[in-house]
């Protein structure tokens, strides 16, 4: 079982920044793909970014440019640096972890993700 805690969230002008934060309570975390969701109120949750066990990363169109997946495997965890916030960047962000037994390559869709933090809120305001 794998637990994860997201940190970093808040409110934010437009234009602004802000880093979220994941930490993952596994001694495997290295092995693991990791991966940024969001779910705005009246919507479904949709990918971020992600980043697989060698560091490949992928991202969603929309934030493309503005935002920066990396991990700290000797942290054992997860950032998302993101610049140039906009009101549509409004959120509950949410840290997930796909293990697959051995080392997770590739970018993979929402439902393959089988750890999910509890989430943390952006707000960016107009």
């Amino acid at each position: 079982q794998v637990q994860l805690v997201e940190s970093g969230g808040g409110s934010v002008q437009a234009g602004g920044s802000l880093r979220l934060s994941c930490a993952a309570s596994t001694y495997t975390y290295s092995r693991y793909c990791m991966g940024w969701f969001r779910q705005a109120p009246g919507k479904e949750r949709e990918g971020v970014a992600t980043i697989d066990s060698v560091g490949s990363t992928s991202y969603a169109d929309s934030v493309k440019g503005r935002f920066t997946i990396s991990r700290d495997n000797a942290k054992n965890t997860l950032y998302l640096q993101m610049h140039s916030l906009k009101p549509e960047d409004t959120a509950m962000y949410y840290c997930a972890a796909l293990g697959t037994g051995s080392w997770c390559y590739g970018s993979h869709t929402l439902h393959e993700y089988n750890y999910w933090g509890q989430g943390t809120q952006v707000t960016v305001s107009s």
